[in-house]
C-alpha cells in the first residue's frame, strides 16, 4: 500500500455542515466513514444520520479511492465513474466536477495527519448549496 493511501486507511468520524443558499435550509450529516483496502485502492462508505430542514433520516454514501501516483487521489463512484482527483501531498488541494448542467467544487485541507476537512460548493439551475465536513481519525 503506498503512503497515500495509508494516510486514509481506518476509521473516520465524520461530522458535515450543510448550507443550501436558495431554501436557506441548514442542516448536519454526523456519522463514520471507513476507507478499507479493495483491489487498486480504497472503498470509502460513510454511514450516519442526515438532519436538514427539519428532517431526520439514515444516510451512507460510498465511494473508490484509486492512487494512480504519489501526487494523485482518483475519486470514483460507487459504479466506477470518474468523480475528480487531488493531490494528497499538498496541505490543501482544490479539484472540480461538472455534471452537466451542475459545478461541484471541493477543496481538501490536511493540517495534520488526524484531522482534514472538504469544503464544497454546488451551483446549477436547481443547485445552490455549500457542504463543510471535518474528518477525525478513530482510534
Amino acid at each position: 500500500m503506498d503512503e497515500a493511501a495509508a494516510r486514509f486507511l481506518g476509521h473516520w468520524h465524520v461530522d458535515r455542515h450543510i448550507m443550501d443558499f436558495d431554501s436557506g435550509w441548514a442542516g448536519r450529516f454526523e456519522g463514520r466513514a471507513v476507507f478499507s483496502p479493495v483491489p487498486g485502492g480504497l472503498a470509502y462508505e460513510e454511514r450516519g444520520t442526515l438532519r436538514l430542514g427539519g428532517l431526520r433520516s439514515e444516510a451512507f454514501r460510498r465511494y473508490l479511492w484509486r492512487f494512480p501516483a504519489p501526487d494523485e487521489v482518483a475519486v470514483h463512484f460507487e459504479d466506477g465513474r470518474f468523480f475528480h482527483r487531488f493531490d494528497p501531498r499538498r496541505p490543501e488541494a482544490a479539484a472540480s466536477h461538472y455534471c452537466d448542467p451542475d459545478l461541484y467544487e471541493v477543496t481538501y485541507f490536511f493540517p495534520d495527519p488526524r484531522h482534514w476537512r472538504t469544503e464544497w460548493r454546488v451551483e446549477g439551475p436547481r443547485k445552490d448549496y455549500r457542504l463543510v465536513t471535518h474528518y477525525l481519525r478513530i482510534g
